[in-house]
Order: structure tokens, then C-alpha cells, then sequence
């Protein structure tokens, strides 16, 4: 059987660190709204929800993009 997570192990996992970004995640389709199972209380499944969102992310850190710095000064020849 496969465990249900609720908020504070989302937190202790690393995912989240707010409620805010939590539900703009979930209202942006980015994180799985999970199960409500309770009044104010929401789970989510870790295999059925977690580990697809895990799945999903990107494995590598974004390149950093080059700047292209100042220009030269122009001289006044």
C-alpha cells in the first residue's frame, strides 16, 4: 500500500517550503492537486502523484545563459 504525504512531508522532503507556492503549483497544473481527506486536510499518493511528478522534472540544472557584457568603448580616433 502506498503511503499518503500530506503538507508537512512535502516540506520535510524538500518540495515545498510554503503553502502559496503549493497551491500556485497545483492552480498552474504544475504540482498534482492530490485527494482531499479531510476538512482542510489534503494528501497526496506517492506513488500515483509524487513519483510521476518527480519523473517529470528536470534531471539537470538549467545552463546559465552567457552574458554579453558591456560593448567596447568606442574611440574618439
Amino acid at each position: 500500500m502506498a503511503r499518503r504525504l500530506r503538507y508537512p512531508d512535502l516540506v520535510e522532503r524538500g518540495y515545498f517550503n510554503n503553502k502559496t507556492t503549493l497551491r500556485n503549483h497545483i492552480n498552474a497544473g504544475i504540482f498534482p492537486p492530490g485527494k482531499l481527506t479531510g476538512p482542510n486536510q489534503r494528501s497526496w499518493d506517492e506513488d500515483e502523484d509524487i513519483k510521476p511528478w518527480l519523473d517529470s522534472r528536470p534531471v539537470e540544472a538549467k545552463p546559465t545563459p552567457k552574458s554579453p557584457g558591456r560593448p567596447p568603448k568606442q574611440s574618439d580616433e
